[in-house]
């Protein structure tokens, strides 16, 4: 028992109730019963999270999927306890050979393990080059990857943009793919990841409803507002030269490579 998970999930449909929030959640069938697994996540919003947890608990009588998420969020004080109660994985961005051993212990012990692949937010809403970090804590578990595409919930929150998190009634559709067992090296195994999860994006957007054309949350690709995955690293390039100038004014060590 979980008592404070429990709670916290409670805490999170009963918010969702009150935005006026409606799920679709297709595929449960592909989430393992017992045992563990990677939940690997599409990454457009900075709630994706909660929703992604949402097939595994509603389908198996509550299992809970574990969180890879950045160190800073286990630091904070409001955040930091809570993280750790609910036995989310902390990644520290200096020393990822911990993090990996985490959540290669903790898949070996049969929980799922939640991981972005892209590892940072999505400013297209188009999946990103894929981390080859997913692929390598499967098969060094020997545990299969599920595919999760989460789509809508860049609607109330995602980077540049204000949150609307007051009633924004949008539709929030969670789809998980089929499991992609461990067989393939890395590499091979991080671009079918990519390529199940680009085909199983475009079905979920296919059937989610109208894209108003211009709309900030609608990809460029389906007319939407958002940049195209190069405007969008350009911007993301911005971004990083920026941090890394604040870093050095402080003193502070420089960020990972790639």
């Amino acid at each position: 028992m979980e008592p404070v998970y429990g709670t916290v999930i409670q805490l999170a449909r009963l918010t969702w109730r009150v935005q006026g929030l409606k799920f679709t959640v297709t595929g449960v069938e592909n989430l393992p019963v017992t045992g563990g697994a990677v939940i690997a996540i599409n990454h457009t919003s900075y709630f994706d999270f909660t929703f992604a947890g949402l097939p595994a608990y509603l389908q198996h009588r509550g299992r809970k999927v574990r969180f890879m998420a950045k160190q800073e969020v286990f630091d904070a004080k409001v955040t930091g306890p809570i993280m750790r109660s609910l036995r989310h994985i902390p990644v520290d961005r200096e020393s990822g050979a911990a993090s990996f051993d985490a959540a290669c212990l903790a898949l070996k012990a049969g929980e799922l393990v939640g991981v972005y692949p892209e590892a940072t937010i999505s400013r297209s809403f188009e999946l990103k080059e894929f981390k080859s970090g997913a692929a390598r804590m499967a098969i060094a578990a020997d545990v299969p990857i599920i595919p999760h595409i989460v789509w809508g919930a860049q609607r109330i929150w995602t980077k540049g943009h204000p949150r609307k998190m007051w009633r924004p009634r949008v539709p929030i559709s969670i789809a998980v793919g089929e499991p992609i067992p461990p067989t393939l090296p890395a590499n091979e195994l991080t671009a079918l990841l990519h390529s199940r999860m680009q085909h199983l994006l475009e079905k979920v957007q296919d059937s989610y409803g109208p894209h108003p054309a211009g709309e900030f949350w609608v990809p460029h690709r389906l007319g939407g507002g958002a940049p195209t995955l190069a405007e969008a690293s350009v911007l993301e390039a911005a971004e990083a030269a920026e941090k890394a100038a604040k870093r050095a004014q402080r003193g502070d060590p420089p960020g990972p490579a790639g």
